[in-house]
């Protein structure tokens, strides 16, 4: 029996908030993995001048490792945490998720595409865990 449903045929919100994340942090993967393919990118960083105006540094690198965990750590926490602080944690999650997404990336037509799914996408979680009522009364 699929516990993720339930019997009104809705999927379980924890379940949709999860599945969000996922679909952020495959968008994220593809946004870097296809950003590396410009011409000279890869050279700019090895060399250590600036990619559209900032250096790529170990600490610049720490950073987005940290910013990155938040929606990693929400595909996981989505599921595990009960609802009130569940709820906020992802409204949380999203916001941060789009401040890094929007002031963060690189300025090519292929990175302003993936940023507008990774907004929209967590805007969609901020409102889900907006709207969520607890479900145990």
């Amino acid at each position: 029996m699929n516990t993720n449903i339930k019997t009104t045929g809705k999927i379980d919100t924890k379940v949709l908030l999860s599945t969000l994340w996922i679909f952020i942090m495959i968008n994220m993967a593809f946004a870097d993995i296809i950003g590396m393919m410009y011409p000279g990118f890869m050279a700019k960083i090895v060399a250590g001048t600036p990619v559209d105006g900032t250096v790529v540094t170990p600490t610049l690198l720490l950073i987005g490792a940290f910013i990155l965990e938040i929606p990693t750590a929400m595909i996981f926490l989505s599921r595990l945490l009960k609802h009130g602080i569940n709820r906020w944690a992802n409204m949380i999650g999203g916001l941060v998720t789009i401040i890094f997404v929007h002031g963060m990336g690189s300025s090519t037509i292929v990175y302003y595409f993936f940023e507008t799914i990774e907004i929209l996408s967590c805007l969609a979680i901020i409102w889900l865990a907006w709207k969520w009522t607890n479900p145990e009364g």
